[in-house]
């Protein structure tokens, strides 16, 4: 039964929903690794604001940033109901801090509207698309938007350059 509804649900974008200051966002799920209850997280000294620090995972060392700055929304202040969304990536995981997690949801394609031309556009470069749904408005979030972002590109940059002369 749940593989005749997983084909019947290839058309639509699947994705994992979380809130950050009262929005309602959303990552692709293909893009998602796994979500954590906060764990402890050790700050980086010398790193960006929006890099809150390095966690452990299973013996894996993940970085974990702040979105809200990305977005152009207040530094997040970390709560009980707080999760991490660990993202998959080619070269290595990293961890996303939100507020809390919302439903994962189904939506077809033809839901997805451009971003809004009122974003700046570092902020339309991370949104792949809105949905206006009946509780509201759902920005989805390019996880490759991020770490191609000249913010992300600038902090490995410096790491880049350290492995090179070593």
């Amino acid at each position: 039964m749940r593989e005749a509804e997983e084909q019947g649900e290839r058309g639509t974008a699947r994705l994992v929903c979380f809130f950050l200051h009262g929005q309602e966002l959303a990552f692709p799920i293909e893009a998602v690794r796994e979500t954590l209850r906060l764990r402890p997280i050790t700050r980086v000294i010398l790193t960006p604001p929006w890099l809150i620090g390095v966690f452990s995972l299973r013996g894996e060392i993940v970085p974990a940033i702040a979105s809200a700055p990305w977005l152009g929304m207040p530094t997040l202040t970390l709560a009980e109901e707080s999760r991490i969304i660990v993202l998959r990536h080619a070269t290595k995981p990293f961890g996303v801090l939100v507020d809390t997690l919302a439903d994962l949801r189904s939506l077809p394609p033809h839901d997805l509207a451009p971003p809004p031309p009122t974003l700046s556009s570092a902020q339309a470069a991370l949104i792949t698309g809105v949905a206006t749904t009946p509780t509201g408005a759902i920005r989805v979030i390019d996880p490759d938007a991020i770490l191609a972002s000249d913010a992300m590109r600038a902090l490995s940059a410096p790491l880049a350059d350290a492995h090179g002369a070593s």
